[in-house]
Protein backbone atom coordinates (compact mmCIF):
# COMPACT_ATOMS: atom_id res chain seq x y z
CA UNK A 1 0.00 0.00 0.00
CA UNK A 2 1.37 3.48 -1.02
CA UNK A 3 1.61 6.63 1.12
CA UNK A 4 -2.11 7.91 0.56
CA UNK A 5 -3.33 4.58 1.37
CA UNK A 6 -1.24 4.11 4.88
CA UNK A 7 -2.33 8.09 5.69
CA UNK A 8 -6.45 7.22 4.67
CA UNK A 9 -6.24 3.79 6.74
CA UNK A 10 -5.20 5.66 10.04
CA UNK A 11 -7.82 8.19 9.37
CA UNK A 12 -10.71 5.31 8.76
CA UNK A 13 -9.09 3.69 11.76
CA UNK A 14 -9.24 7.03 13.94
CA UNK A 15 -12.94 8.37 12.34
CA UNK A 16 -14.66 4.58 13.04
CA UNK A 17 -14.51 4.70 17.29
CA UNK A 18 -15.60 7.95 16.66
CA UNK A 19 -18.62 7.79 14.53
CA UNK A 20 -19.74 5.14 17.13
CA UNK A 21 -19.88 7.36 20.11
CA UNK A 22 -21.30 10.28 18.34
CA UNK A 23 -25.23 10.90 17.74
CA UNK A 24 -28.21 12.27 19.14
CA UNK A 25 -27.31 10.11 22.81
CA UNK A 26 -23.73 10.49 23.21
CA UNK A 27 -21.92 7.27 24.51
CA UNK A 28 -18.99 7.72 26.98
CA UNK A 29 -16.40 5.06 25.89
CA UNK A 30 -15.66 4.87 29.75
CA UNK A 31 -19.03 4.17 30.70
CA UNK A 32 -19.54 7.05 32.73
CA UNK A 33 -22.65 8.91 31.24
CA UNK A 34 -23.56 6.28 28.85
CA UNK A 35 -27.68 5.29 28.56
CA UNK A 36 -28.32 1.83 30.34
CA UNK A 37 -29.16 0.38 26.56
CA UNK A 38 -25.21 1.84 25.04
CA UNK A 39 -24.69 -1.89 23.99
CA UNK A 40 -27.17 -2.21 22.02
CA UNK A 41 -27.43 0.96 20.42
CA UNK A 42 -23.77 0.14 19.11
CA UNK A 43 -24.51 -3.35 18.22
CA UNK A 44 -27.91 -2.78 16.32
CA UNK A 45 -27.80 0.64 15.28
CA UNK A 46 -24.47 2.74 15.17
CA UNK A 47 -21.91 -0.26 14.20
CA UNK A 48 -23.91 -1.12 11.16
CA UNK A 49 -24.57 2.29 10.00
CA UNK A 50 -20.86 3.19 10.24
CA UNK A 51 -19.70 -0.54 8.34
CA UNK A 52 -22.18 0.85 5.76
CA UNK A 53 -20.95 3.95 5.33
CA UNK A 54 -17.19 2.77 4.80
CA UNK A 55 -18.49 0.31 2.47
CA UNK A 56 -20.90 2.42 0.23
CA UNK A 57 -18.08 5.49 0.30
CA UNK A 58 -14.94 3.27 -0.57
CA UNK A 59 -17.11 1.79 -3.77
CA UNK A 60 -18.23 5.70 -4.75
CA UNK A 61 -14.39 6.80 -4.34
CA UNK A 62 -13.06 3.57 -6.27
CA UNK A 63 -15.20 4.15 -8.84
CA UNK A 64 -14.37 7.96 -9.18
CA UNK A 65 -10.73 7.22 -9.16
CA UNK A 66 -11.01 4.53 -12.07
CA UNK A 67 -13.75 6.45 -14.25
CA UNK A 68 -11.57 9.82 -14.12
CA UNK A 69 -8.42 7.48 -14.89
CA UNK A 70 -10.71 6.19 -18.24
CA UNK A 71 -12.23 9.10 -19.33
CA UNK A 72 -9.16 11.41 -18.39
CA UNK A 73 -11.23 13.92 -16.79
CA UNK A 74 -10.60 15.41 -13.26
CA UNK A 75 -14.45 16.35 -13.40
CA UNK A 76 -15.63 12.62 -14.27
CA UNK A 77 -18.65 10.87 -11.48
CA UNK A 78 -19.59 8.11 -11.57
CA UNK A 79 -22.84 9.20 -12.06
CA UNK A 80 -22.18 9.89 -15.77
CA UNK A 81 -22.18 6.45 -16.46
CA UNK A 82 -25.86 6.08 -16.02
CA UNK A 83 -25.77 3.09 -14.05
CA UNK A 84 -26.29 4.95 -10.41
CA UNK A 85 -29.44 6.72 -12.40
CA UNK A 86 -30.43 3.55 -13.74
CA UNK A 87 -29.82 2.23 -10.09
CA UNK A 88 -32.27 4.84 -8.93
CA UNK A 89 -34.96 4.18 -10.98
CA UNK A 90 -35.45 0.39 -10.50
CA UNK A 91 -35.65 1.54 -7.03
CA UNK A 92 -38.74 3.85 -7.82
CA UNK A 93 -40.11 1.66 -9.86
CA UNK A 94 -40.58 -0.49 -6.87
CA UNK A 95 -41.97 2.15 -4.46
CA UNK A 96 -43.87 3.28 -7.57
CA UNK A 97 -45.27 -0.25 -7.61
CA UNK A 98 -46.37 -0.63 -4.03
CA UNK A 99 -43.29 -3.43 -3.03
CA UNK A 100 -40.75 -1.96 -1.46
CA UNK A 101 -39.84 -4.69 0.23
CA UNK A 102 -38.29 -5.39 -2.84
CA UNK A 103 -36.18 -2.42 -2.92
CA UNK A 104 -32.72 -3.94 -3.04
CA UNK A 105 -33.11 -6.31 -5.43
CA UNK A 106 -35.10 -3.78 -7.75
CA UNK A 107 -32.29 -0.69 -7.51
CA UNK A 108 -29.37 -4.29 -8.31
CA UNK A 109 -31.45 -5.32 -11.37
CA UNK A 110 -31.63 -1.35 -12.73
CA UNK A 111 -28.16 -1.17 -12.37
CA UNK A 112 -27.66 -4.95 -14.30
CA UNK A 113 -29.65 -3.49 -16.34
CA UNK A 114 -27.67 0.04 -16.96
CA UNK A 115 -24.47 -2.26 -17.78
CA UNK A 116 -26.36 -3.94 -20.03
CA UNK A 117 -27.30 -1.43 -22.15
CA UNK A 118 -23.67 0.60 -21.73
CA UNK A 119 -21.59 -2.61 -22.58
CA UNK A 120 -24.07 -2.84 -25.74
CA UNK A 121 -24.36 0.64 -27.07
CA UNK A 122 -20.39 1.57 -26.23
CA UNK A 123 -18.99 -2.13 -26.07
CA UNK A 124 -18.29 -2.02 -29.97
CA UNK A 125 -16.88 1.28 -30.21
CA UNK A 126 -14.85 0.29 -27.71
CA UNK A 127 -13.29 -2.35 -30.02
CA UNK A 128 -13.44 -0.22 -33.62
CA UNK A 129 -12.64 3.25 -32.08
CA UNK A 130 -8.77 2.52 -33.93
CA UNK A 131 -9.32 5.34 -36.47
CA UNK A 132 -9.61 8.14 -34.49
CA UNK A 133 -7.83 9.07 -30.97
CA UNK A 134 -10.57 9.14 -27.93
CA UNK A 135 -13.23 8.13 -30.27
CA UNK A 136 -14.25 4.48 -28.13
CA UNK A 137 -14.06 7.39 -24.54
CA UNK A 138 -16.15 9.77 -26.37
CA UNK A 139 -18.89 7.45 -27.82
CA UNK A 140 -19.03 5.92 -23.90
CA UNK A 141 -19.52 9.03 -22.02
CA UNK A 142 -22.24 9.65 -24.26
CA UNK A 143 -23.72 6.55 -23.77
CA UNK A 144 -23.11 7.11 -20.06
CA UNK A 145 -25.15 10.65 -20.67
CA UNK A 146 -27.84 9.15 -22.66
CA UNK A 147 -28.84 6.43 -20.36
CA UNK A 148 -28.67 9.06 -17.17
CA UNK A 149 -30.71 12.25 -19.26
CA UNK A 150 -33.29 8.92 -19.66
CA UNK A 151 -33.05 7.37 -16.23
CA UNK A 152 -33.49 10.94 -15.11
CA UNK A 153 -36.71 11.60 -16.84
CA UNK A 154 -38.53 8.12 -16.31
CA UNK A 155 -37.91 8.25 -12.53
CA UNK A 156 -39.49 12.35 -13.05
CA UNK A 157 -42.25 10.83 -14.95
CA UNK A 158 -42.50 8.04 -11.86
CA UNK A 159 -42.88 11.06 -9.50
CA UNK A 160 -45.11 13.19 -11.51
CA UNK A 161 -47.60 10.09 -11.39
CA UNK A 162 -47.19 8.47 -8.33
CA UNK A 163 -50.27 6.18 -7.28
CA UNK A 164 -50.50 7.84 -3.35
CA UNK A 165 -48.98 10.68 -1.83
CA UNK A 166 -47.56 7.73 0.41
CA UNK A 167 -45.05 6.43 -2.40
CA UNK A 168 -44.34 10.09 -3.50
CA UNK A 169 -43.29 11.12 -0.26
CA UNK A 170 -40.94 7.43 0.07
CA UNK A 171 -39.69 7.79 -3.72
CA UNK A 172 -38.19 11.84 -2.55
CA UNK A 173 -37.29 11.01 0.68
CA UNK A 174 -34.97 7.60 -1.05
CA UNK A 175 -33.61 9.84 -3.74
CA UNK A 176 -32.22 12.00 -1.20
CA UNK A 177 -29.77 9.23 -0.09
CA UNK A 178 -29.34 8.51 3.49
CA UNK A 179 -28.29 5.82 6.09
CA UNK A 180 -30.83 6.18 8.83
CA UNK A 181 -32.35 3.01 9.83
CA UNK A 182 -30.10 1.03 7.89
CA UNK A 183 -29.15 -2.32 9.58
CA UNK A 184 -26.56 -5.72 9.19
CA UNK A 185 -28.75 -7.03 6.47
CA UNK A 186 -28.38 -4.07 4.30
CA UNK A 187 -24.14 -4.48 5.02
CA UNK A 188 -24.98 -7.98 3.69
CA UNK A 189 -25.94 -7.13 0.93
CA UNK A 190 -23.77 -4.33 -0.07
CA UNK A 191 -20.70 -5.33 1.13
CA UNK A 192 -19.28 -8.64 -1.30
CA UNK A 193 -20.92 -6.56 -4.09
CA UNK A 194 -18.95 -3.38 -3.49
CA UNK A 195 -15.96 -5.53 -2.17
CA UNK A 196 -16.22 -7.59 -5.84
CA UNK A 197 -16.18 -4.34 -7.48
CA UNK A 198 -13.33 -2.67 -6.10
CA UNK A 199 -11.28 -5.98 -7.12
CA UNK A 200 -12.62 -5.87 -10.48
CA UNK A 201 -11.40 -1.92 -10.73
CA UNK A 202 -8.45 -2.95 -9.18
CA UNK A 203 -7.67 -5.49 -12.44
CA UNK A 204 -8.00 -2.34 -15.03
CA UNK A 205 -5.76 -0.36 -12.87
CA UNK A 206 -2.44 -1.13 -15.12
CA UNK A 207 -4.83 -0.76 -18.17
CA UNK A 208 -5.56 2.17 -16.57
CA UNK A 209 -2.17 3.55 -16.93
CA UNK A 210 -1.30 2.83 -20.00
CA UNK A 211 -4.20 4.44 -21.15
CA UNK A 212 -2.89 7.82 -19.76
CA UNK A 213 -0.40 7.66 -22.82
CA UNK A 214 -3.31 8.00 -24.98
CA UNK A 215 -5.31 5.25 -26.76
CA UNK A 216 -3.47 4.67 -29.52
CA UNK A 217 0.13 4.27 -27.68
CA UNK A 218 -2.15 2.05 -24.79
CA UNK A 219 -3.42 0.09 -28.05
CA UNK A 220 0.26 -0.33 -29.33
CA UNK A 221 1.57 -1.80 -25.99
CA UNK A 222 -1.29 -4.44 -26.38
CA UNK A 223 -4.14 -2.62 -24.10
CA UNK A 224 -7.59 -4.50 -25.16
CA UNK A 225 -10.38 -1.80 -25.27
CA UNK A 226 -12.94 -4.43 -24.99
CA UNK A 227 -11.49 -5.71 -22.21
CA UNK A 228 -11.05 -2.54 -20.06
CA UNK A 229 -14.67 -1.71 -21.23
CA UNK A 230 -16.23 -4.65 -19.33
CA UNK A 231 -13.72 -4.38 -16.41
CA UNK A 232 -14.92 -0.50 -16.39
CA UNK A 233 -18.89 -0.94 -16.58
CA UNK A 234 -18.40 -4.12 -14.25
CA UNK A 235 -16.62 -2.76 -11.76
CA UNK A 236 -18.43 0.61 -11.24
CA UNK A 237 -21.60 -0.91 -11.92
CA UNK A 238 -21.47 -3.12 -8.78
CA UNK A 239 -19.79 -0.31 -6.64
CA UNK A 240 -22.19 2.42 -7.51
CA UNK A 241 -25.51 0.33 -8.01
CA UNK A 242 -24.94 -1.61 -4.76
CA UNK A 243 -24.30 1.81 -2.66
CA UNK A 244 -27.66 2.79 -4.56
CA UNK A 245 -29.51 0.01 -4.15
CA UNK A 246 -29.24 0.27 0.29
CA UNK A 247 -28.31 3.86 0.34
CA UNK A 248 -30.13 5.58 -2.61
CA UNK A 249 -28.32 8.44 -4.27
CA UNK A 250 -24.94 9.84 -2.75
CA UNK A 251 -23.20 12.29 -5.03
CA UNK A 252 -19.88 14.03 -5.72
CA UNK A 253 -18.30 11.41 -3.33
CA UNK A 254 -16.46 9.71 -6.42
CA UNK A 255 -16.03 13.50 -7.97
CA UNK A 256 -14.20 14.59 -4.60
CA UNK A 257 -12.32 11.83 -3.30
CA UNK A 258 -9.68 11.11 -6.31
CA UNK A 259 -8.66 15.23 -5.89
CA UNK A 260 -7.90 14.51 -2.25
CA UNK A 261 -5.83 11.71 -2.95
CA UNK A 262 -4.10 12.44 -6.12
CA UNK A 263 -1.37 14.97 -4.59
CA UNK A 264 -0.69 12.10 -2.26
CA UNK A 265 0.58 9.52 -5.04
CA UNK A 266 2.38 9.62 -8.49
CA UNK A 267 -0.96 10.28 -9.78
CA UNK A 268 -1.01 7.24 -11.98
CA UNK A 269 -5.02 5.16 -11.79
CA UNK A 270 -3.97 2.22 -10.33
CA UNK A 271 -2.24 4.23 -7.49
CA UNK A 272 -5.44 5.97 -6.57
CA UNK A 273 -7.89 3.37 -6.92
CA UNK A 274 -7.50 1.78 -3.79
CA UNK A 275 -6.17 4.50 -1.74
CA UNK A 276 -9.42 6.61 -2.94
CA UNK A 277 -11.17 4.04 -1.36
CA UNK A 278 -10.27 4.43 1.39
CA UNK A 279 -10.64 7.95 1.30
CA UNK A 280 -14.12 7.68 0.21
CA UNK A 281 -14.69 5.84 3.17
CA UNK A 282 -14.02 8.69 5.60
CA UNK A 283 -15.57 11.18 3.65
CA UNK A 284 -19.17 8.86 4.05
CA UNK A 285 -18.53 7.92 7.23
CA UNK A 286 -17.46 11.73 8.29
CA UNK A 287 -20.03 13.00 6.76
CA UNK A 288 -22.55 10.71 8.36
CA UNK A 289 -21.19 11.12 11.69
CA UNK A 290 -21.68 14.86 11.27
CA UNK A 291 -25.86 14.78 10.04
CA UNK A 292 -26.38 12.39 12.99
CA UNK A 293 -25.19 15.04 15.76
CA UNK A 294 -26.54 18.05 13.71
CA UNK A 295 -29.46 20.03 16.47
CA UNK A 296 -31.79 19.82 13.62
CA UNK A 297 -35.90 18.40 14.49
CA UNK A 298 -35.35 15.77 12.07
CA UNK A 299 -31.76 14.33 10.36
CA UNK A 300 -30.16 15.85 7.61
CA UNK A 301 -30.27 13.39 4.45
CA UNK A 302 -26.47 12.42 3.62
CA UNK A 303 -26.88 12.93 0.12
CA UNK A 304 -28.10 16.70 0.56
CA UNK A 305 -25.25 17.05 3.04
CA UNK A 306 -22.51 15.86 0.70
CA UNK A 307 -24.16 17.73 -2.42
CA UNK A 308 -24.11 20.88 0.05
CA UNK A 309 -20.09 19.69 -0.23
CA UNK A 310 -19.71 18.85 -3.36
CA UNK A 311 -20.94 21.46 -5.39
CA UNK A 312 -18.83 24.25 -3.84
CA UNK A 313 -16.03 22.12 -4.40
CA UNK A 314 -17.20 21.48 -8.34
CA UNK A 315 -17.42 25.02 -8.52
CA UNK A 316 -13.88 25.69 -7.04
CA UNK A 317 -12.21 22.81 -9.98
CA UNK A 318 -13.83 24.51 -12.61
CA UNK A 319 -11.82 27.97 -11.68
CA UNK A 320 -8.45 25.89 -11.21
CA UNK A 321 -9.19 24.66 -14.91
CA UNK A 322 -10.28 27.76 -16.07
CA UNK A 323 -7.21 29.11 -14.31
CA UNK A 324 -4.97 26.42 -16.27
CA UNK A 325 -3.82 25.24 -13.05
CA UNK A 326 -5.78 21.95 -13.19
Amino acid sequence: MNRAGLIFAALLALLLPLSLLAGRVWIDPLGGASPQNAALILAELRLPRAVLAVVIGAGLGAAGAAMQGYLRNPLADPGLFGIAPMAALGAVASFWLGASWALPLAALAGAGLGMALLALIAGRTAGDAAGGAGGGIALFTLAGLMLASLAGALTALAITLAPNPFALSEIVLWLNGALTDRSWHEVLIAAPLVVAGIAVLMLAGRSLDGLTLGEEAARSLGLDPARLLVLLVLGVGLTVGAGVAVAGIIGFVGLIVPHLVRPLTDRLPSSLILPSALAGACLVLAADSVVRILPLVSELRLGIALSLIGAPFFGWLLVRMRRGQA
